[in-house]
């Protein structure tokens, strides 16, 4: 995990108050944001590989989706 966090807890505290939260901890907050840093750099990193098999720079939104179909049939580990 990266020093600084890329993704603000502002948005990952509206996802749990739009999921019906009433109330969140900042624990909580911080938490769902560090596992959702973790599964994004996962699956960017096996993305870039998906576009390297394919002899390609560019990464796709399907190289991404590729990804995401492969990982549902195995749990992720977090």
């Amino acid at each position: 995990m990266l020093a600084m966090p890329e993704i603000p807890l502002a948005p990952v505290d509206r996802i749990f108050k739009k999921a019906g939260a009433e109330r969140v901890g900042e624990d909580a907050v911080q938490a769902l944001r560090d596992i959702l840093e973790s599964i994004a750099y996962d699956l960017a990193n096996r993305s870039i590989e998906m576009s390297k098999h394919a002899n390609r720079k560019t990464i796709t939104a399907e190289d991404v989706r590729a990804v995401v179909r492969i990982i549902r049939c195995v749990p992720l580990s977090v």
